[in-house]
């Protein structure tokens, strides 16, 4: 097998009217690129992003771990809370953020999906309802979709939900959000698991479910089935 070769890069993005500090790794070749966007408190230095994120490489997809709060914003929200459930704001960003890649030399071309945890599904999943021909996937993992409210039925990429199966409140809340999705959808819960998948195996299936379903719709020649 050839080895895969990196292209890191770390950047100052804008975004809206801010912005945003970046780290974009794609290999070579790539079947598609993922943007993180995290959940409430978190950033992207968040572990658990980041072992998401080398598995989906090592799987062929590029990985986009960007900060969607400024650091002034970031100080504020540790002390108010302010920021964290602002969906609004870090959806326009995300969308933003998605049509840079579409622009950005060594993710042009690619195909662009969203990964969202906590907060960050529910701005990933508005973000895309006002993108739709530019995210083709989304996986939420220990989300809120219900906080995108109405701009769930507007999202038509493949959206896949992973909740853990101790996660009993978030459970209930994925169910509904299911329902509200008009396109392609799934809910996996992960035996054991509780919000943060720090079970043993946990977070290895998450990432595992999330390579397959970003594999399967990704890429502009996606495998048989997918």
């Amino acid at each position: 097998m050839n080895a895969v070769r990196m292209n890191l890069e770390r950047l100052e993005i804008p975004a809206a009217d801010v912005v945003l500090e970046a780290d974009v790794v794609v290999p070579r070749p790539a079947e598609g690129v993922v943007l993180f966007a995290h959940g409430s408190g978190s950033s992207r230095h968040s572990p658990r992003n980041r072992y998401v994120a080398g598995e989906l490489r090592r799987a062929g997809l590029g990985t986009v771990l960007v900060d969607l709060l400024t650091p002034l914003e970031e100080e504020a929200d540790a002390r108010t809370g302010e920021f964290r459930f602002d969906v609004g704001r870090l959806a326009v960003r995300l969308a933003a953020l998605a049509t840079w890649l579409s622009r950005h030399e060594p993710t042009a071309g690619l195909r662009v999906g969203f990964f969202g945890a906590s907060t960050g599904a529910a701005a990933a999943l508005a973000a895309t309802a006002a993108k739709p021909g530019l995210v083709k996937a989304v996986v939420s993992r220990g989300g809120r979709p219900d906080l995108a409210g109405e701009a769930l039925t507007e999202v038509r990429a493949p959206t896949l939900l992973i909740v853990g199966e101790r996660d009993e409140a978030v459970i209930e809340l994925n169910r509904e959000a299911l329902a509200r999705l008009p396109g392609q959808t799934r809910l996996e819960i992960v035996p054991g698991a509780t919000h943060l998948f720090e079970e043993p195996g946990a977070l290895e299936r998450v990432a595992a479910l999330a390579g397959d379903w970003f594999l399967g719709h990704l890429p502009k020649n996606p495998p048989a089935g997918g």
